[in-house]
């Protein structure tokens, strides 16, 4: 389990700048998850979402995440890429990922 992965996720149009902490607990095998945002929506998904299992979330079907399901709740725009900053911050600190940028272009 990697020791901890941090995600800084600019989403883009909205201007909204995310921070993820994701902490491997070797005593839980858990990973735990701090979020700082500039947006409202993120903040509310980040009171909910505290530690999670790296294995469940990583090999679960999409709509079944434990990360997609919080955010299908409090976040009202689909193609907000920070959940998907989150799942690879918890892919990493549980030793599952390697750290590597992932890169959405637009053009």
């Amino acid at each position: 389990m990697s020791d901890e992965c941090k995600v800084t996720v600019d989403a883009g149009v909205c201007k909204m700048k995310t921070v993820i902490v994701a902490r491997g607990n070797p005593d839980t095998g858990m990973v735990d998850i701090s979020i700082e945002s500039d947006c409202a929506n993120i903040l509310k998904m980040s009171w909910t979402l505290k530690s999670i299992c790296p294995y469940t979330e990583v090999e679960e079907a999409m709509n079944k995440s434990e990360v997609y399901t919080i955010a299908s709740d409090c976040i009202p725009h689909t193609a907000c890429p920070v959940p998907c900053g989150i799942v690879k911050a918890i892919e990493v600190a549980g030793g599952l990922g390697l750290k590597r940028d992932v890169t959405i272009k637009i053009e």
